[in-house]
């Protein structure tokens, strides 16, 4: 192991790993709020309502995300209407292009995440709160989706996890994220073990922060749920 290479190149792989927390941040996020209008409606007892976002999560739980995001890189170039339009600076940038896929992506799975969890949450709750008065609408806000983000929080740190893996897949698109930064290096240096290996550390690394980050933010809203009560 040459082990004075990978001292020498960890500044770059920072820089690999600081891009691939970007991505990772915006597209959870962002996927979190796009998620939120499909979840409920995933969960309405109305077909008209569940017809639309049960049709967007399956096409992006159906297809690979590599596939995905060259649909989005290299074909949406093909219409002119697109190249035309405002949104042309952007999609012909890789890193947005990155972005949007891995946030329409992610939406689609946090969206069923959270169906679920609304699906969890106990009928005598929800039956407390239409009893004191609140209507749908207030039941769902201050009610259902705070009980739901409690149940479905252990599934959403998961999707975390594995979009923080998945992000690999932007080097494909030529962004010098983490796995982009390594293969470039390998490219320079010809060591594929000893620059992998510190990628896969620095993934490793990332991962167990997140992990720790996420059972902290879990047990803080079970200490503030038995508080409430």
């Amino acid at each position: 192991m040459n082990w004075e290479v990978i001292y020498k190149y960890l500044p770059k792989l920072l820089d690999g790993a600081v891009l691939t927390l970007e991505l990772v941040a915006i597209a959870v996020i962002a996927g979190l709020i796009l998620a939120i209008p499909m979840g409920i409606a995933r969960s309405s007892k109305y077909l008209a309502v569940r017809a639309l976002p049960y049709s967007y999560i399956f096409f992006f739980r159906g297809t690979p995300l590599l596939v995905q995001l060259f649909l989005v890189y290299y074909g949406l170039s093909q219409f002119d209407a697109v190249k035309q339009s405002v949104l042309w600076p952007y999609l012909r940038d890789p890193y947005w292009c990155a972005v949007l896929t891995m946030t329409l992506h992610t939406a689609a799975y946090i969206a069923e995440i959270l169906r679920g969890a609304i699906q969890a949450v106990p009928p005598g709750e929800i039956e407390a709160a239409r009893a004191l008065g609140m209507s749908r609408t207030q039941a769902m806000i201050f009610i259902i989706l705070p009980r739901a983000a409690r149940i479905g929080l252990p599934a959403y740190s998961n999707e975390v996890i594995l979009m923080l893996k998945a992000s690999a897949l932007a080097s494909t698109v030529t962004l010098l994220e983490l796995t982009g930064m390594a293969r470039t290096i390998i490219a320079r240096t010809y060591l594929p073990v000893e620059i992998f290996f510190a990628a896969g550390m620095f993934y490793l690394v990332i991962a167990f922060i997140l992990v720790r980050a996420f059972r902290l933010l879990e047990r803080w809203l079970r200490v503030d749920a038995c508080q409430g009560r």
